[in-house]
């Protein structure tokens, strides 16, 4: 996680300043959202770092496991450090997602030592491409006037996006509150993992909410991570962002 953070701050820059202009291609809801959080006139996002705490847990019957999490993600060239420390049955797990040049992969550590899961390939790469849009839509709004997101409007409250990163094209709806708000993200494009190490296509959301100021922007500081299973909704995640940086210079 480190070697990788430091070799992609070594690119930071000086940007240009979002305009109202770079605004004016994207669908309604969309505009009102990034005007709403406060975008116009902030540097082009290069870089962000996020850091969160929560809980996750693998099924609907399995017991909650707290942690606590940093992200370092680029967006000159789409990448997605995720660095997650929890505790599994009161032992303690780290969890490196990492998705840079269009390949992800997942790996868990017992201790930071012994290795519990490697997860990688097709699958993987597709989800965590789906990830990153989502980061990129509630956590780093401005990244959305950059390459690689084609938009179709449907309605004052609901958008349509396709991202397309390192060979990877998925699809998402952005829905929208009366308010402006981007209240929910939802997309078919993404694999959950089973503990026997397979992949399932499933129906992935990530309703929001509380929004507050961090920083230059406003954004939600709750939202869960939901798989639409054959038997119903489940929230496998909550995640409560604690602080976000933009632009992070070595």
């Amino acid at each position: 996680y480190d070697r990788d953070k430091r070799a992609g701050l070594a690119r930071t820059r000086d940007a240009t300043l979002i305009t109202d202009a770079d605004l004016a291609p994207l669908p309604g809801p969309v505009q009102r959202y990034l005007r709403l959080t406060g975008v116009i006139g902030q540097p082009r996002v290069q870089n962000y770092r996020l850091r969160f705490r929560g809980r996750i847990r693998r099924s609907p019957e399995s017991a909650w496991m707290p942690f606590a999490a940093e992200q370092q993600s680029f967006a000159d060239q789409p990448t997605r450090l995720f660095h997650m420390r929890a505790r599994m049955f009161g032992l303690p797990v780290d969890v490196f997602h990492r998705l840079i040049d269009g390949h992800a992969t997942m790996r868990v550590k017992l201790f930071g030592a012994i290795p519990m899961a490697d997860a990688r390939g097709p699958e993987m790469d597709r989800a965590e491409t789906v990830t990153l849009f989502n980061d990129m839509c509630l956590l780093a709004p401005g990244t959305l006037v950059g390459p690689g997101i084609k938009w179709q409007a449907i309605d004052d409250r609901l958008a349509r996006a396709q991202f397309t990163n390192g060979g990877q094209t998925i699809a998402a709806e952005l829905l929208f509150g009366d308010d402006g708000r981007l209240l929910n993200f939802i997309s078919d494009d993404r694999w959950q993992t089973s503990p026997d190490g397979t992949f399932t296509q499933r129906r992935f959301s990530t309703p929001v909410r509380d929004y507050r100021v961090f920083g230059p922007l406003t954004l939600a500081a709750h939202g869960d991570a939901r798989w639409l299973l054959p038997e119903g909704e489940f929230v496998y995640g909550e995640f409560d962002l604690q602080e976000v940086h933009f632009n992070v210079r070595p």
